[in-house]
């Protein structure tokens, strides 16, 4: 038998890989590659798996765990600070530790889970900052060429929780990031209000870096927002649903039944997903599927529990989605990858 798949996803399920290789070494890459060249099928690249959703009859296929670590840190200019991280790394300990060394650019990224490589990919955000902002360049695997290569932000193709990675699935591997900060005891301008007024300041202001860090945990764990190593909420991924564009019609019948809605950084109108669901009709600690219900904290999460299966979770999901689409016509779009 395979190496478990739910061994390494945060909702502990999932079956065996019919091949494994753990990355460990960045000076190794070459030889893993060409390893795995030879194996029939597409590699999935796995990271931290707090976003994936695997099958209860694994992956016929190859699996490449995503294990690197490594920071590195170089002074580019007055202030300016290019930081350089292999894909394996923690996303939290990479904003740990530019807290630490007071580099602004991704202190509202605190508290998010999964590994630095897998950031870009769903170009992830949070209050008001994305990866994407402090990105300089990409070092990445081709598998259609066999050659690694540099891409700068810009051939990135990033927008709303997408890129070109998420878009062109398996073509590309994410080996390291390098980030451009600034170095500042400061942290940037505080763009949301539930924000600033847990941290007491009016919006726009500039806290101290540290501070604006450790009050995005307090008020990600608030929100049920963090993933506990123990507990009812312990086996998630997550958000399972993006927050999804409205028509202005749509836009309209939201407004007049009371409900958020924000423009992302395209100007487009999305609404809150959380709130589509409980406006339809469910609510936390919902149960779904047999060992599958919504998180105590909030509906949006879906946790797993003894008698979960992968099939049981996506059969949730697609229920919630067809139960919005047929009240409101508006279409959710699925957050978490499936292996």
């Amino acid at each position: 038998m395979g190496e478990l798949l739910a061994d390494h996803t945060t909702l502990r399920l999932g079956g065996p890989a019919r091949r494994w290789f753990t990355h460990s070494d960045p000076a190794a890459w070459p030889d893993l590659a060409r390893a795995v060249r030879r194996e029939p099928g597409r590699a999935f690249v796995l990271g931290g798996g707090s976003n994936t959703l695997a099958d209860d009859s694994g992956y016929g296929g190859t699996v490449i765990h995503m294990a690197t670590r490594g920071i590195t840190c170089r002074h580019t200019g007055p202030g300016a600070v290019e930081v350089t991280v292999q894909a394996g790394e923690r996303l939290a300990d990479l904003v740990a530790f530019t807290v630490a060394e007071q580099l602004s650019g991704i202190e509202y990224l605190s508290g998010i889970p999964g590994t630095v490589g897998a950031a870009p990919v769903q170009n992830t955000g949070a209050y008001g900052q994305e990866i994407a902002d402090a990105l300089a360049r990409i070092t990445a695997y081709d598998w259609r060429t066999g050659r690694a290569l540099a891409l700068p932000s810009t051939a990135c193709g990033f927008g709303y929780r997408t890129s070109a990675f998420k878009a062109q699935p398996g073509r590309l591997t994410i080996l390291s990031l390098t980030l451009r900060l600034v170095r500042s005891a400061l942290a940037a301008p505080v763009g949301y209000a539930y924000l600033a007024d847990h941290l007491a300041v009016p919006l726009c202001t500039r806290p101290p870096l540290a501070e604006a860090a450790a009050a995005v945990l307090d008020h990600r764990a608030a929100r049920g927002l963090l993933l506990p190593e123990t507990g009812d909420d312990a086996r998630q991924a997550g958000s399972v649903f993006l927050n999804p564009p409205v028509t202005p019609a749509q836009a309209n019948a939201v407004r007049a039944a009371g409900g958020p809605l924000h423009h992302d950084r395209d100007n487009v109108p999305r609404v809150s997903a959380g709130w589509l669901l409980e406006h339809v009709g469910h609510y936390p600690g919902q149960e779904l599927q047999p060992g599958i219900r919504t998180s105590r904290r909030r509906t949006l999460t879906l946790t797993a529990h003894p008698g979960a299966t992968s099939v049981g979770f996506a059969a949730a999901l697609m229920g919630m989605a067809e139960r919005v689409d047929e009240a409101t016509g508006i279409r959710l779009h699925l957050e978490p990858i499936r292996i």
